[in-house]
């Protein structure tokens, strides 16, 4: 797929789910600088040294994986290592059918969307249940999560009213409160019957063996309290060095992801229940899942691992806004995206998503607003020279050549030509540029009506009028 197709898929959008989205995304973006900058007035050192105590943790990985393993152990867990996806979905199935599992809830974990667990423990005929909101009326739908908090940004109440009535949860009511308490009368049956409960984790403390889980509707700790057996899936790079750690993420990700001081429900798991406790699940498995985590760490992008999966990013940049998440072709949209797919496609399958890097204004708000400071323009610039090296199919084909540009740039004289006759462009319609690549490039882009040319003009009366103030 070419880096056009990102573009194709933003034109022929329904307008009604870009409205979602840029409305969504837009007032998350502005909830998130109220709140932060509010409470924090320290807030961008503190998302610098968030960014480089998770480093740290990524540079030390072995250390403190095996440190957190042994306290998990420790605290009555059982501890798993997943390789790839194929390896985790069995390990779960092994788990579930070993204990004579059927009936599952699971929380939001976008581990599991990786590696398609959904799919795989249902064609095994179990019937697991998605007890996050947007989730679950993701899975009603059969569709995709198109933002990693909010999965169904794109979708208006209306259509969550069509999609409960169509599945039987009760007549056409667009009434959120309505929605809301029917999708709570559903959920608490499967609370009740269900023997096991699914889990990520949103962070996991080598110090203590913590396990840290944050929701906003309370889903995860309804199913853990009714559960025999919990099994949480956690990406490897979940991992921070100690508890202290854990109330400066804390504190960034709340204010980042839904523009909350903490969020509403904030979960120390530390292992099973204890012989005091009068709920909870008898058994805990951790599965650390790799699935291509390894190779990203040893890469020169090593630090999107940092990320803590705010959808900050996504919020803010101006392309996922006008192309929505399912553009993106896989489970990270937007910058987050961008970056991570490749990656974790992993070297045999980077180029099907080679494209991705490109789908950037590389305008710099991305790295702005990550809570762990991410540099994503950066690592965008790297994948996209990895795609043009590796010549990966259909990912930089149809560029045009700079050198022209770069030739115009360094030349004050031509450039000035080259800015007046820019003029025509508003004559010549950009797509009838007979110029190879760059015919092949404008086929598919449009630019604004030319309004420029005037700036030298202006600065140069300004110098006149500063110099001659009379």
């Amino acid at each position: 797929m070419s880096h056009q197709q990102i573009d194709q898929f933003a034109h022929r959008l329904d307008k009604g789910v870009r409205d979602s989205v840029l409305g969504g995304s837009a007032a998350g973006t502005e909830k998130r600088r109220q709140v932060l900058f509010g409470d924090l007035p320290n807030a961008d050192s503190l998302r610098a040294l968030a960014g480089r105590i998770k480093q740290h943790t990524l540079e030390h990985l072995d250390r403190y994986l095996e440190a957190a393993e042994e306290r998990l152990i420790d605290n009555g867990a059982k501890v798993h290592f997943a390789w790839d996806a194929a390896s985790a979905c069995q390990q779960v199935e092994t788990l579930l059918r070993e204990r004579g599992v059927r009936q599952v809830t699971k929380s939001k974990t976008m581990v599991s969307e990786e590696i398609e667990l959904n799919r795989h423990l249902a064609e095994k005929g179990f019937d697991l249940v998605e007890t996050d909101l947007g989730e679950f009326i993701v899975q009603l739908d059969g569709d995709h999560p198109s933002h990693v908090v909010k999965p169904i940004i794109h979708k208006n109440r209306s259509q969550i009213a069509k999609t409960f009535e169509r599945c039987g949860l009760g007549d056409y009511n667009d009434d959120p409160e309505t929605i809301t308490r029917r999708a709570r009368e559903y959920m608490r049956r499967k609370y009740l019957s269900a023997e096991a409960s699914i889990t990520g984790a949103n962070f996991v403390s080598a110090e203590s063996g913590r396990l840290c889980i944050v929701t906003n509707e309370g889903n995860s700790r309804f199913g853990l309290a009714g559960a025999r057996v919990h099994i949480a899936l956690v990406g490897i790079e979940k991992l921070v060095p100690d508890d202290r750690s854990l109330s400066l993420m804390l504190n960034l990700l709340g204010r980042s992801a839904t523009g909350q001081n903490l969020t509403v429900y904030t979960e120390f798991i530390r292992g099973p229940r204890q012989p005091e406790a009068i709920s909870g699940p008898e058994e805990m498995h951790v599965i650390f899942v790799n699935a291509g985590r390894t190779e990203t760490l040893a890469s020169d992008c090593r630090e999107i691992l940092r990320c803590i999966r705010c959808g900050a990013c996504m919020n803010v940049c101006p392309v996922y806004r006008q192309s929505s998440g399912h553009a993106y072709r896989s489970v990270y949209p937007g910058p987050l995206g961008a970056v991570l797919s490749p990656l974790l496609a992993g070297s045999a399958r980077f180029a099907e998503f080679a494209d991705l890097p490109k789908a950037s204004s590389l305008c710099g708000a991305c790295n702005e607003v990550c809570p762990v400071d991410i540099p994503i323009p950066d690592l965008l610039l790297r994948l996209r020279d990895r795609a043009h090296r590796e010549h990966a199919p259909a990912a930089f084909d149809d560029a045009p050549n700079l050198k022209p540009w770069a030739m115009l740039a360094k030349s004050p004289a031509a450039w000035r030509m080259s800015l007046r006759a820019a003029n025509m462009l508003n004559i010549v319609p950009l797509g009838f540029l007979p110029f190879g690549p760059l015919g092949r490039w404008t086929s598919q882009r449009t630019l604004p009506s030319w309004r420029g040319g005037r700036y030298r003009q202006w600065a140069a009366e300004r110098k006149k009028q500063k110099n001659n103030p009379s």
